[in-house]
């Protein structure tokens, strides 16, 4: 003999159901939980790291605003030979100079904002 009521199958077809999705809500749950714990110190880790891009770009800055006010020492030096003797290959010499300087310093400068590039990059 059946004893079952007409009932009995979909109320246990909807406990099933409530205990699958209690336990993909449990599972979520934690999913979250342990991933905020990993974002704050991720965060922090990336905020370490920008902080120090920054800096490498603010050195890559102080690094041509020096290097630009040594070449312009040397040309106006190099225009101050020219106009106190005339003398165009000591004058030519500075400027020169002056160049290679700008473009030692532009060279020292990029590497500085590649090295903060990378470090940006290894945020990712």
């Amino acid at each position: 003999m059946d004893t079952s009521t007409p009932y009995s199958g979909r109320i246990k077809t909807k406990i099933m159901k409530t205990k699958a999705i209690a336990a993909i809500l449990g599972a979520s749950a934690l999913s979250l939980a342990s991933i905020s714990c990993e974002s704050k110190q991720e965060e922090a880790r990336e905020d370490r790291l920008e902080t120090k891009a920054d800096a490498l770009e603010d050195k890559a800055d102080q690094t041509r605003r020096q290097g630009e006010k040594s070449a312009d020492s040397k040309e106006e030096s190099a225009d101050a030979v020219r106009d106190a003797n005339g003398s165009e290959r000591r004058a030519d010499a500075l400027e020169n100079n002056a160049d290679a300087t700008r473009r030692n310093v532009e060279g020292r400068a990029d590497g500085l904002e590649e090295s903060a590039d990378d470090v940006r990059d290894a945020k990712e």
